[in-house]
């Protein structure tokens, strides 16, 4: 099973991670309306908008080499906690409004798929960073 998960959960990544980058940078217009529609101060919105995309294809380039896998996976795992830590919130009630400024696909996701979808996504990523690092350790020995 472990050798499945470091084979397949770092390109599921890179391909969560692609798809979502390209899919705001295509419609860049959109995506920065979205954030600045969102129930967060602009200079937020404006600093998301800067951040996001670059973290995104980033955190998937670094899943792409065995050397920098485990920082990708990293990345990877503070991203997914990061969107999902908002979703909760979104479905806490805590915002005024909630509007989704996910890219593609995953705007056609209610609140409720979306979690679900991140919460297996974040765990396939935690779970594939503690295969590599607990094989980073047994290396070391």
């Amino acid at each position: 099973m472990k050798a499945i998960l470091k084979l397949t959960v770092p390109p599921l990544l890179v391909l969560l991670f692609s798809y979502a980058a390209f899919s705001k940078l295509f419609t860049i217009t959109t995506f920065d309306e979205q954030l600045h529609n969102q129930a967060f101060p602009d200079w937020l919105a404006d600093f998301l908008l800067y951040f996001l995309i670059p973290a995104e294809l980033i955190t998937a380039l670094l899943l792409c080499f065995k050397r920098t896998v485990i920082l990708g996976l990293l990345g990877s795992t503070l991203l997914l906690l990061a969107f999902t830590a908002y979703i909760t919130l979104v479905l806490a009630g805590y915002f005024s409004k909630t509007p989704c400024s996910c890219g593609g696909v995953l705007n056609g996701l209610g609140w409720k798929s979306h979690l679900i979808f991140n919460l297996v996504f974040t765990t396939l990523a935690i779970t594939s960073l503690t295969i590599y690092l607990k094989q980073e350790v047994r290396d070391k020995e």
